[in-house]
């Protein structure tokens, strides 16, 4: 790797960390889009923007405990389908030519940027989950797209809930 592939790497990170910090999501998208243009193959794509991932979402989550934002009984059933949707999402990525998926993941990210943008733009109250068992299959499908993807926990998760 070059000096100046670093460089691009890090401008990619920038920019994603900028609209997520503004957003709250989309760091994964926005990433995960600019890798796949760059020419690096999904698996890698989605392996280096979970990498990242790891330390910021670490952070954040730290953050969010310490001033008591989160409803625990919502992480539980979030967590453990999201843990089988992202080792399956994992697995399909390494069994599958890379580029034989590129397109459908560049579709999927595309259509999770206008889903993003829509969903900021509308206006509807919050409220509070009826039903925490339901919130399952949002945490699969969630995980497996966000894996798979490279992106889309925070605009199919959080704003689903």
């Amino acid at each position: 790797m070059e000096y100046s592939d670093l460089i691009t790497l890090g401008i990619f990170g920038f920019l994603a960390q900028i609209v997520d910090g503004a957003l709250g999501m989309a760091y994964g998208t926005l990433s995960s889009a600019l890798l796949l243009a760059w020419g690096l193959p999904p698996v890698n794509a989605s392996a280096a923007v979970h990498s990242a991932q790891v330390f910021t979402c670490a952070a954040s989550g730290a953050s969010h405990i310490v001033y008591k934002n989160v409803i625990w009984r919502i992480v539980l059933w979030l967590a453990v389908p999201g843990i089988f949707g992202a080792v399956i999402g994992a697995y399909l990525l390494t069994v599958v030519d890379g580029a034989a998926i590129k397109p459908w993941i560049s579709a999927y990210l595309a259509g999770l940027g206008v889903l993003i943008v829509v969903k900021a733009l509308r206006k509807k109250p919050a409220e509070a989950p009826r039903n925490d068992p339901a919130i399952a299959p949002v945490g699969f499908a969630g995980a497996f797209l966000d894996t798979v993807g490279g992106g889309g926990w925070g605009p199919i998760v959080t704003t689903t809930l």
